[in-house]
């Protein structure tokens, strides 16, 4: 399938996937006010833009211990359907998912961490993938990751290992084209697909926005990792909407206007207006409904929920 036809892919949504992709929306949304309002304990970093790969891959990846990074409010939104505790955590507030502790990039939960170290997740998942197999329990170790992290050597180090050692690794790269503010091609030789085929790793290259259509080109590949048929590059070709972290975007207002067409929330707007305006409400009334309850909140002690 071309670029341009994966793009146009865009099957009507089930009502889940619909409210889960507008809930992660309207969070990463909220997120950048609260921290514009001088609300939020700490740095963040959004995933405006790609929501839809944690939407499509979840569901598919399942049961799984998952390793985020950085930008990771939507890896775990739709693994835990949780941003009351999310939200909490992010301004320091009671009952946040690690007492206050973590922030925006530290999380931990049972199946779930986030790290904000470049490169560190995948020796993290390739450890737990190891363990899983080890103590042969079912399930994968899934890794996200994004296109400047294949600068770290222990990126290399932890496929070699896993090729070698056929462990139930999946890495899903976000490649949107821009490692915190410069481009992919000055900073990266060669591309994703040919470091993946130094190492004999299977890799699957995904263009298309739509979660349905993602699941059905990815479901095999993943069965035969779950199956013992070793680790798994997905390479996303995805945009970052927002900026890097908050007000840190140098990219100029035509390439930020081509982002903004190609993205998914405007395009589903455009094909499915009725269901989408409809959920797009309730999902934002619901978002509102959350900042007035977390905020009324106690400041953290520091004592995980």
């Amino acid at each position: 399938m071309s670029t341009a036809a994966a793009l146009e892919d865009m099957a009507l949504l089930d009502d889940t996937d619909l409210d889960l992709l507008l809930l992660i929306r309207h969070f990463e949304l909220t997120v950048l006010d609260l921290f514009a309002h001088g609300q939020l304990s700490g740095t963040t970093h959004t995933c405006l833009g790609q929501e839809y790969i944690p939407v499509a891959m979840t569901p598919l990846l399942q049961p799984a211990f998952v390793v985020s990074n950085h930008r990771g409010h939507g890896h775990y939104l739709a693994q835990f359907r949780d941003p009351a505790g999310l939200l909490a955590e992010i301004t320091g507030r009671a009952g946040g998912t690690c007492g206050g502790l973590g922030g925006s990039q530290h999380l931990y939960r049972d199946g779930f961490c986030s790290t904000g170290v470049q490169g560190e997740g995948v020796p993290i998942a390739l450890g737990a993938a190891l363990h899983l197999r080890r103590v042969r329990r079912p399930g994968l170790a899934v890794v996200y990751l994004g296109d400047g992290t294949w600068g770290q050597g222990v990126v290399y180090e932890g496929l070699n290992m896993a090729q070698l050692w056929s462990a139930p690794l999946v890495l899903l790269v976000e490649n949107n084209g821009i490692a915190q503010s410069t481009p992919v091609g000055n900073a990266m030789a060669g591309s994703v697909a040919g470091r993946t085929a130094g190492f004999g790793v299977r890799y699957q290259e995904v263009v298309t926005t739509c979660p349905a259509a993602i699941r059905r080109q990815l479901a095999d590949p993943v069965r035969q990792t779950r199956d013992g048929g070793g680790p798994l590059i997905v390479e996303f070709r995805t945009r970052r909407l927002g900026p890097h972290s908050k007000g840190d975007d140098t990219r100029d207002k035509a390439e930020l206007a081509a982002i903004s067409e190609w993205d998914w929330y405007a395009r589903y707007r455009r094909r499915y207006p009725r269901q989408f305006d409809a959920s797009d409400e309730v999902q934002r009334r619901r978002m509102a409904d959350i900042v007035s309850e977390v905020l009324a909140r106690p400041l953290a002690t520091g004592t995980a929920s």
